[in-house]
């Protein structure tokens, strides 16, 4: 039975790389697309410049404290500001040509001074965003706050203006008949205190006048071993080899159907080959050209962008195994539950786009809703995708790609049992 299988398994094996659109398909299109997804992801770690987040920023006040808020948006590393008319800003917006947009309406400044000592009136900053940017948006009001805080805080402490609408509050407390004489007195004390610090030289002596954040961060990216870097092109040729290996499986399952429809699986029952040996060459030659672009693909990002197995290698080729015979068992289904190649060929693609959809490879997984990343834990093609990141970027060591292959391993044999019960070795009439 060996020579039988092994003259099967180089047939099949040979007419793959006879065929040039298959080698296309599974080779090249991975490739490139995994190279744009990659770029996309960021690049190789720190090697790639973030893109800035776009944000227009129009100042109706234009005072001292609107421009200075301006000049510190201006100094984000992570932002790349530019002045614009509110009406300017509400069209770019709308187009989809900025992230974000900033109105700083005119009298902020007084408005703000007076609502810092007093509950007056606070002046609103207005933030025009595209709803489809929602995180860009987060991120640039929560900027926006500390550097408004930082700024009015100044102003109000040691500016003239802040000086004048102290005088203002004082003059308001101390006539007011609405406050009790306790709270009158702790709060003519509090601002006469602070209309000293403003009047004082304390500012000379290299002592800030206005709040500032009492803390600073310092950021570290934590992986297995210190100095590994996040590799975007790491989780985008996993991505997409996952995604066009298993186009291959299609492509098996269908070759199966195109057999049968032709009398060929009548006529191999007719020579002396069981039936285990017809199907098993068709699993372990779609499994070893499933195993073999995988580590093509994950060569071709070692050279060209610098995707290393930091992890186990092992495990990595363990992931690459069980991923292979996975997509086996799934082309072997198909050709199982199909009935004519052309509407098995359109079910079997969605099958396959709605698993590289939900295993995570196209985006990465923590941008999906906590809900959603649990219920994609019966993916195949997640444990793949976690698997490949682990082995890759990630640097963990052989136990962590178990888990992973033991979970891509119970789906072949799930998908193989299934596909056993319900083959058909002749075209139904």
């Amino acid at each position: 039975m060996i020579t039988p299988l092994r003259a099967l398994i180089r047939k099949d094996i040979r007419l793959f790389l006879a065929d040039q659109r298959a080698l296309t398909m599974s080779v090249i299109a991975p490739i490139a697309i995994a190279s744009f997804f990659g770029y996309a992801l960021g690049g190789a770690g720190s090697q790639t410049q973030t893109s800035k987040i776009p944000v227009l920023v129009s100042d109706q006040d234009d005072d001292a404290i609107s421009r200075a808020i301006v000049t510190r948006l201006s100094s984000e590393k992570s932002l790349a500001v530019k002045p614009a008319s509110a009406d300017e800003a509400r069209a770019a917006v709308r187009k989809g040509s900025a992230s974000v947009a900033v109105v700083i309406p005119q009298g902020f400044g007084q408005d703000a001074g007076r609502a810092f000592f007093s509950s007056s009136q606070k002046p609103e900053i207005a933030v025009l965003y595209d709803p489809s940017h929602a995180a860009e948006r987060s991120m640039v009001q929560g900027i926006l706050s500390g550097d408004v805080m930082q700024v009015v805080s100044q102003e109000m402490f040691g500016g003239s203006r802040g000086r004048a609408l102290l005088k203002e509050e004082l003059n308001r407390v101390e006539t007011s008949s609405n406050l009790a004489a306790p709270d009158r007195e702790s709060l003519v004390d509090l601002l006469k205190s602070a209309e000293r610090w403003s009047d004082s030289t304390l500012a000379g002596a290299g002592m800030s006048r206005g709040l500032s954040m009492p803390y600073t961060t310092r950021e570290e990216a934590v992986t297995s071993r210190q100095g590994i870097q996040y590799n975007g092109y790491a989780h985008a040729f996993a991505g997409m080899a996952v995604q066009f290996v298993l186009f291959l499986g299609i492509d098996v399952g269908i070759g199966l159907l195109l057999q049968r429809q032709r009398g060929l699986w009548k006529r191999f029952r007719a020579a002396p080959l069981s039936r285990a040996t017809l199907l098993g060459s068709r699993i372990v030659s779609a499994a070893i050209l499933a195993f073999v672009i995988v580590l093509i693909n994950f060569l071709f990002a070692r050279l060209v962008f610098g995707v290393r197995v930091e992890g186990s290698m092992p495990g990595f080729l363990g992931v690459a195994a069980a991923f292979a015979l996975m997509t086996a068992a799934f082309g072997l289904l198909i050709a199982a539950l199909g009935k004519t190649p052309d509407a098995t060929r359109g079910l079997a693609i969605l099958a396959t786009l709605f698993m590289v959809m939900l295993g995570g490879a196209w985006v990465p997984m923590f941008l999906f809703p906590q809900w959603l990343q649990k219920v994609t834990l019966v993916m195949p093609t997640r444990w793949a995708i976690d698997g490949f990141e682990a082995m890759t970027w990630r640097g963990l060591g052989f136990a962590s790609a178990l888990q992973p292959i033991a979970i891509q391993l119970l789906f072949a044999l799930l998908f193989g049992a299934l596909a056993l019960a319900r083959f058909r070795w002749e075209a139904e009439g």
